[in-house]
C-alpha cells in the first residue's frame, strides 16, 4: 500500500471499521490494508508473516506452528484481545477466547485484502475486539476461475503445496475447492543448538459456493477441514524427599 499514488490511495475501500463499504480517507481511525499485491510482493507464506508488515500491531513467533498477535500491547502466548474473522466471521477459539493461527490455513492466493484496524472495536463487533480489528477478506468464486498449483520448499517448510479449482456453476453461480499440504520441520534452540521438536504437518481442504440473488442480494455457501499434527515439548520438574 505503500507503494500506491495519493489518487490510488483516496479510492481503496474498506468495510471493517464502520460495518459498511467507505473509503479509507474518510474513516477515523488507524486503518491498514494489505493488498493481494502486497502479499505477492513480499512473498510471505502464511497469513501471521503478511500481518508483520503492518505498522503498530505486534506479530511474535514463538514456535514452528505457534504465532502471538496483538495490537496496542499486552502481547502473549493466549493474547484474546483483537477480533480476527474471515469474511466478516469470527474464528473466535472457545478454549481461550482468542484465535489458532495454525490452523486458519487460508489460501493467500485466494485473499483479496486484509484490514487492520488499531483502535478499539467492541461498540461495533463485539467481545474480543477491545484492541482493534483484523478481517480477511477473500476473493468471490467468480474472481478464481480455472486451476492453480503451486508447489514451495525451503530451510524449514519442507513442503508447501496447493491445488485450487474453480468454475462456473450457472449463469449467476461459481464454485472452487482447494487442498494443501504444509509441512514445517522444527526449529533449534539459539543457546546450545539443539532440536526444539516442535516441527508440524497440516493438511487442509475445503470448498466455497457463491452467487447472486437479485441486484443487491447475494449467497455464500462454505466449507472446510482440516487436520493437524503438531509437536511440543514440554519440560517436567522432578522432586525427590
Amino acid at each position: 500500500m505503500l507503494d500506491l499514488d495519493l489518487e490510488s490511495l483516496m479510492q481503496i475501500q474498506i468495510t471493517s471499521a464502520g460495518r459498511k463499504a467507505q473509503n479509507l480517507s474518510d474513516v477515523p481511525a488507524a486503518v491498514y490494508v494489505i493488498s493481494q499485491e502486497d502479499i505477492h510482493n513480499y512473498a510471505v507464506t502464511s497469513i501471521p508473516e503478511a500481518l508483520r508488515m503492518v505498522p503498530g500491531l505486534q506479530v511474535a513467533r514463538i514456535s514452528s506452528s505457534k504465532w502471538t498477535i496483538t495490537a496496542r500491547g499486552f502481547n502473549g502466548t493466549f493474547a484474546n484481545k483483537l477480533l480476527v474473522q474471515i469474511d466478516g466471521r469470527s474464528i473466535y477459539a472457545s478454549s481461550y477466547s482468542g484465535a489458532y493461527w495454525d490452523v486458519q490455513n487460508v489460501l493467500l492466493e485466494d485473499v483479496d485484502r486484509i484490514e487492520i484496524i488499531r483502535v478499539p472495536g467492541a461498540t461495533l463487533w463485539g467481545a474480543n475486539a477491545v484492541n482493534g480489528i483484523i478481517n480477511i477478506i477473500t476473493k468471490q468464486s467468480s474472481d478464481t476461475l480455472g486451476g492453480l498449483v503451486s508447489l514451495g520448499s525451503g530451510n524449514h517448510e519442507k513442503l508447501l503445496a496447493t491445488l485450487r479449482y474453480g468454475s462456473q456453476l450457472s449463469s449467476d453461480a461459481y464454485g472452487r475447492f482447494y487442498l494443501t499440504r504444509h509441512e514445517q520441520d522444527s526449529y533449534n534452540f539459539l543457546h546450545d543448538g539443539t532440536d526444539s521438536y516442535d516441527s508440524w504437518e497440516a493438511t487442509s481442504g475445503g470448498f466455497r459456493f457463491d452467487g447472486d440473488l437479485g441486484l443487491k442480494d447475494s449467497w455464500i455457501l462454505q466449507g472446510d477441514y482440516y487436520n493437524n499434527s503438531t509437536n511440543q515439548r514440554v519440560d517436567t520438574l522432578t522432586w525427590k524427599f
